[in-house]
């Protein structure tokens, strides 16, 4: 079992299995031992299980939640096209897309569960630079989106 295996059993956490994208478009590319991952939506067994705008139909901890299995859809994404996370070497960047409700204005709390899980599991190398954006859609009413560009070795 690698390193970062380990430390998601640790932590109670399992990897989704990594699905093929829906539309026109593939789940990593990686150029120059950056790898640039697709948003990711929380779909679970083909559906969104919490659909539409936080601070109106999802509370920020439901989309919390939510942000956290985007982070484990995407780092499963990553372990398909690279075997094995140990070859994170730092996580660079997260831009988060929270579907907010007219009146909602802390997209950034929705992100922070992202954050700090990206923190637990790979300790100071998930540490990152982060945008936190409120948008009025997503697809498939997905309450949050997140896509990630992380070093590998």
């Amino acid at each position: 079992m690698s390193t970062i295996e380990q430390r998601l059993h640790e932590l109670g956490l399992q990897l989704p299995e990594a699905t093929p994208p829906l539309y026109n478009y593939v789940p990593v590319t990686i150029h120059q031992h950056i790898a640039y991952i697709s948003g990711q939506v929380p779909r679970i067994d083909g559906h969104i299980p919490l659909p539409g705008k936080v601070g109106r139909d999802v509370t920020i901890e439901q989309a919390s939640e939510l942000a956290e299995y985007c982070v484990l859809k995407g780092l499963s994404c990553l372990k398909a096209q690279i075997g094995s996370l140990d070859q994170v070497e730092q996580i660079l960047k997260v831009t988060g897309y929270v579907q907010v409700a007219p009146d909602f204005y802390e997209p950034s709390k929705v992100l922070d569960a992202a954050s700090a899980l990206l923190e637990k599991i790979f300790g100071e190398k998930g540490r990152h630079a982060r945008t936190a954006i409120g948008v009025a859609t997503l697809p498939s009413n997905a309450p949050v989106e997140i896509d990630f560009i992380i070093a590998i070795k």
